[in-house]
């Protein structure tokens, strides 16, 4: 079996899911607890959020514990939203974003608020100098995303940081959830950036975790209230064993994270210059630095992707449409909708997307079955 869809989840490491075990067994008390059981819950929470901080080259009070990338994401926009609302009620985003980001919006906008989605280029990127066209004296956040999840376009990150350093109040949210462990890091947590959403699943950790960094000094409002964890900001128990492993996944990921990127880039560039060459197939990727190293989507004109999805897992492997929250109701792409892809072609799309284990003999093989596969079609559609 070769699994090329870690975008849309990744399997669980076996050093994670041992800290996981072993934590349930031995550190099974509520941390809120007052007793030694709770006690000893509540200091492997803070040791897991300090390695967290550690790595991400945060501070440990800047650390905060979610179910995910979707819950990260609501929290810093309607979070900012109640927080900000008395100061403006406008906010930017990009045309390209996850729909944890747009559904967001569009709920926010029900409610009130203004949205600018910026346009993109033809490789899926924002021209910065339309973000700060659209910057106006009620603007109270801009949420862009580090990669984007369906063909890897890295967002000029740096840019945006710059043309928000004069404009200190605005809130600048990043999903991050496609672009940690993948060489990136300085991007997404720079001095300007104010929030990052992370989730647990995309890097071995376990379902049902994430993080959000919340810069110390930046306000955001609660969604969830009740028992006051997480410094009164996102109530509920925390799921101590499964933060442990995610801490622990961290860790991991973050370990030799160079050579990582760079095989994970070597697959790809492997894959795409085979595919690349093949008749009536349409690369959506490409392999310039402003491209992730471990997204891959392209199209073979007149299959659609769920056909070409189910003809690679007749070969035992299996990648995705483009995003795995759109892929079963067969919507378009939304990031290639954006970029004034045809629709025809936009249905063809299909995402290969790698981790760390994948291996270059997997990409062979991989090669292999998409000439068969091409070759089978080409057959069907003459």
């Amino acid at each position: 079996m070769i699994y090329f869809d870690n975008s849309a989840t990744t399997k669980i490491a076996p050093g994670a899911l041992q800290t996981y075990q072993a934590v349930s067994e031995q550190f099974y008390g509520n941390p809120s607890s007052l007793h030694v059981v709770g006690e000893k819950a509540f200091h492997l929470l803070e040791q897991s959020r300090q390695q967290i901080a550690d790595l991400l080259n945060v501070q440990s009070d800047e650390i905060y514990f979610t179910s995910g990338g979707t819950e990260g994401d609501n929290w810093a926009l309607k979070g900012t939203a109640i927080e900000k609302s008395a100061f403006g009620k406008h906010l930017i985003t990009t045309s390209v974003e996850h729909p944890a980001i747009i559904k967001s919006m569009q709920q926010l906008e029900k409610l009130g608020f203004e949205v600018t989605y910026l346009p993109v280029d033809k490789f899926g990127r924002i021209n910065p100098a339309d973000l700060k066209a659209a910057i106006r004296s009620d603007t109270i956040l801009v949420s862009i995303m580090a990669v984007n999840n369906e063909i890897g376009t890295c967002q000029p990150l740096m840019a945006a940081a710059e043309i928000l350093k004069d404009y200190p109040n605005i809130h600048f949210h990043v999903d991050a959830v496609q672009g940690i462990g993948k060489g990136i890091q300085k991007e997404i947590f720079n001095d300007r950036v104010d929030f990052v959403t992370l989730s647990g699943h995309k890097f071995h950790g376990p379902r049902g975790t994430g993080i959000l960094y919340k810069k110390r000094d930046r306000h955001l409002a609660p969604l969830l209230t009740g028992g006051g964890q997480e410094h009164d900001l996102r109530s509920g128990t925390e799921n101590v064993p499964a933060i442990a492993a995610m801490a622990k996944a961290l860790r991991l990921l973050l370990t030799d994270e160079a050579q990582k990127v760079q095989k994970q880039a070597a697959i790809r560039e492997r894959i795409y210059q085979h595919v690349s060459q093949a008749e009536k197939t349409v690369m959506f990727s490409q392999l310039t630095p402003d491209f992730a190293p471990h997204i891959l989507c392209f199209a073979i004109k007149g299959v659609r992707g769920e056909t070409t999805v189910h003809a690679f897992e007749e070969h035992e492997i299996y990648i995705s449409t483009t995003s795995a929250c759109s892929s079963k109701k067969g919507m378009e792409s939304s990031t290639l909708k954006a970029m004034h892809v045809n629709e025809k072609i936009a249905t063809s799309a299909i995402r290969i997307s790698l981790d760390e284990y994948n291996t270059l003999a997997e990409a062979d093989e991989f090669i292999k079955a998409f000439d068969q596969i091409n070759h089978r079609f080409k057959k069907i559609n003459s």
